[in-house]
């Protein structure tokens, strides 16, 4: 029995092959049917380039075993759907013969339709809205020591938390047109004297709105002469704050993109509290960018940052069905090679993305468009191809 899955490498001018994507395994059946592909002309060109499609015996050792292949375009897949038809894979011997096998491949599924990119959004008015936390917990040690990471440098070093809210708050400041960013404070003594895991950086009582990147570095200044470092440090009410404003926007304002920095040592008291709080925020308008400063193990952060596929799951046992947060420790940007914005932001995009085409929402073009730059983000093509495939065994042939 097979556990089979398909890669496709595109053919390009010198002859070589390039791989574009693959599919998913799917184990012990010699008749699979893998999830739908997305294929962007980005990957293939035009619909006439020729595809390889490749059938492979998945081996956990990662030396695959050729079932078999053919050779189709974008174009010849299109019409095998539309016939309804098969197309035998082949094999070719160690003698060099080409010998055409009785398993076929069948297009279930081809549909063409236009995706929208990060740019066309921003262009018809959407905007990015920038949110920031600061943890205050105890941990990152007294201020005014040298080796506390609040440390402030007479010499106008910047720590950690500055670097992380100039960098990342520069670029999406371009995407947030009033410039007015909520700025929060968790894990600190409030300026009455009571712990809080989620009050005004400011120190006002009523906004908890500041102007401009240079507003949050002021406000973030002053706290840290006001506000005392205490101890739990926990996420999950900045959070909840947070997902309440997108919420809120959802109502009356579709154009608005929520993305919030949390600055942290990233020892949690509350896991499976700020699991439950970003299960209920997945399907708002939200993304969490969570910068990892200090030396602390940061393997809770990586439990909710899903890139290796463990979505969270909250205490009532729902799912978040896709990723909103990106964790990055920032000892690894500023002492590797990363450039520091590139890494939090790499996939806010995505994220954006994946959330107006579930809820098909389409950019609707400006009387006058706005002039924005387009700054260390990643543009996707418009047009794209979903292809849904199975393979088929007929008789005794199989490899």
């Amino acid at each position: 029995m097979h556990d089979c899955f398909l890669r496709i490498p595109r053919i390009v001018e010198s002859g070589s092959s390039i791989p574009i994507c693959k599919t998913e395994v799917v184990n012990n059946n010699l008749n699979p049917t893998w999830k739908p592909l997305c294929l962007s002309m980005q990957q293939f060109g035009s619909k006439d380039n020729p595809l390889i499609i490749e059938c492979f015996d998945f081996n956990s050792s990662g030396k695959h075993s050729l079932i078999g292949k053919l050779q189709k375009s974008v174009a010849d897949l299109e019409k095998l759907h539309e016939g309804k038809s098969g197309a035998n894979l082949t094999i070719t011997s160690h003698h060099g013969h080409k010998k055409v096998l009785k398993g076929e491949l069948f297009v279930d599924l081809f549909c063409e339709k236009e995706q929208y990119c990060f740019l066309d959004y921003v262009s018809c008015g959407f905007e990015l809205n920038f949110m920031v936390a600061v943890d205050f917990a105890s941990s990152n040690g007294n201020p005014r020591n040298p080796d506390s990471l609040h440390y402030i440098d007479p010499s106008g070093q910047l720590n950690y938390y500055q670097k992380a809210i100039m960098e990342v708050g520069e670029v999406i400041q371009f995407y947030d047109f009033d410039r007015s960013f909520p700025a929060w404070v968790f894990g600190g003594k409030t300026f009455d004297g009571t712990i809080s895991h989620c009050f005004n950086l400011n120190g006002s009582a009523g906004s908890f709105e500041v102007e401009g990147v240079e507003g949050i570095m002021s406000a973030y200044a002053s706290a840290l002469h006001n506000v005392t470092l205490a101890r739990p440090m926990l996420f999950g009410q900045v959070i909840k704050t947070a997902a309440q404003i997108a919420s809120q926007s959802v109502s009356y304002n579709s154009k608005k993109y929520f993305a919030l920095l949390i600055i942290t040592v990233g020892v949690l008291t509350d896991l499976q509290e700020t699991k439950d709080a970003l299960v209920k925020a997945f399907d708002l308008p939200l993304s969490i960018l969570i910068g990892g400063v200090g030396g602390a193990n940061f393997g809770q952060m990586e439990v909710l940052d899903a890139d290796k596929g463990q979505r969270s799951e909250s205490s009532t046992d729902r799912v978040a069905t896709h990723d909103i947060v990106q964790f990055v420790p920032m000892r690894d940007i500023h002492g590797g090679q990363i450039y520091v914005v590139q890494a939090p932001l790499e996939e806010l995009p995505g994220q954006f993305l994946t959330y107006m085409r579930c809820r098909d929402i389409k950019p609707r073009p400006l009387h006058e468009p706005k002039r924005l730059v387009l700054k260390h983000m990643y543009q996707l093509h418009k047009r794209s191809i979903y292809i849904n495939m199975d393979t088929r065994w007929i008789g005794s042939n199989k490899v």
